[in-house]
């Protein structure tokens, strides 16, 4: 497809993930080393240009020893072999250039005081280094790339098991953006890595792309899924539930997906994506003109007509949970927000001034969820009513 997609990658990878690392006010965060995974090679278990894939692990203690935490990066995806070959030089397709020790924060923060349930866990960071969302398994010898993210996912997790997460009483999948959506479709395989006895759960951040109609009337994102799916191979990894009855490519929407997922789920996503608005629904390639170029970068400046646009998106978001939300195992939190990952940053996580529902921070509400110490069904009344948002403007 067009540059727009270029552009849409590189808009995760430079304004959205900057934001990733969110950094306490109050604290320097824990940095935590890189692990590559040395026995990966032979089993093929390889980043876009063949390297090992990593990750950083910052072990539990005390109550937490036998608790593990994986979050699972984000960072776009690559659609076709011209955008795939761009990644391999960049941290999201080769460990070469990834950082060789990362800030802990948020869901991953070592301290009490900013991450009260998860703080003495197992923690671990899996780095991601496919571009689709840990489920490709083929490669293009042309052009010398692997696309092995299902065998990336199968490896860490051999990797984890083998350095204590075997004996695990509790554990908890998460991660954001595409990281949120790999958290959705490796959930019921994380749950069946662990004996019963083992409480398993699973939180998608950011993770709820939906199959939505962009401000052209096109569909943006599920051109952009298409790509992923067919290029890398993606579809004998997604979910038989789904596959069984729809496309390969609907199966790579959460939407298609959540209903049939098994294992307890919790939805956190802010109502009024940001990365969401900014490369699917009003992307530079499906607005020529220029017409939402202020409203992408600031909803301060959205006309009338361009906020009632973005509400018909969030009831788009609240319908595709609905069938979901009837669980009584299940967890949602969406806020009336334009924001996007919002587990890792400290500030949106757990801080004085977070994002709350009914007084309730992202992180208390997971914690209820995730120990049964209450249903978490929380969804924000729309824009602009909520005032404790974090929502992100870029330059």
């Amino acid at each position: 497809m067009g540059c727009g997609f270029e552009d849409l990658n590189m808009t995760e990878l430079s304004y959205l993930e900057a934001y990733g690392y969110g950094v306490s006010k109050a604290a320097t965060p824990l940095m935590v080393g890189l692990t590559l995974i040395q026995g990966a090679a032979a089993k093929r278990a390889v980043c876009l240009d063949g390297t090992l894939p990593g990750y950083h692990l910052h072990r539990g203690y005390g109550s937490g020893a036998n608790s593990w935490l994986i979050q699972l990066e984000g960072g776009g995806w690559c659609n076709t072999i011209r955008t795939c070959v761009y990644r391999k030089k960049t941290r999201r397709g080769s460990s070469t250039y990834m950082e060789k020790q990362i800030p802990f924060t948020g869901i991953l923060s070592n301290r009490v005081e900013e991450n009260p349930d998860f703080f003495n866990w197992n923690r671990v960071k899996l780095r991601y280094c496919d571009g689709a969302s840990f489920t490709g398994d083929s490669q293009d010898k042309v052009a010398q790339l692997e696309f092995r993210g299902q065998r990336i996912w199968l490896a860490a997790m051999d990797e984890l098991m083998s350095k204590g997460m075997r004996y695990a009483h509790q554990a908890l999948l998460s991660g954001c953006s595409a990281g949120g959506l790999a958290s959705i479709l490796h959930c019921d395989e994380f749950r069946e890595l662990f004996p019963r006895t083992t409480k398993v759960k699973c939180l998608s951040d950011a993770g709820l792309f939906l199959d939505a109609f962009d401000v052209s009337g096109g569909r943006t994102l599920r051109n952009l899924f298409g790509g992923v799916v067919n290029l890398q191979g993606a579809q004998r990894s997604l979910p038989r539930s789904c596959t069984n009855r729809l496309d390969p490519i609907s199966c790579f929407f959460p939407q298609n997906i959540i209903a049939s997922v098994k294992t307890p789920l919790f939805l956190l996503n802010a109502a009024y994506d940001s990365w969401q608005i900014q490369a699917s629904l009003a992307p530079a390639s499906a607005d020529p003109r220029g017409n939402w170029h202020d409203c992408r970068m600031n909803h301060a400046r959205c006309s009338a007509y361009q906020i009632r646009f973005l509400q018909g998106f969030r009831n788009q978001m609240l319908n595709a949970i609905k069938g979901f939300s009837f669980s009584k195992q299940n967890g949602i939190f969406i806020n009336s927000c334009f924001a996007h990952c919002q587990t890792e940053r400290q500030d949106t996580w757990f801080a004085d001034d977070s994002p709350v529902i009914g007084n309730k921070a992202i992180a208390l509400a997971v914690g209820d969820w995730y120990f049964d110490r209450s249903g978490v069904k929380a969804i924000d009344c729309p824009y602009p009513c909520d005032k404790s948002c974090h929502n992100l403007v870029f330059r």
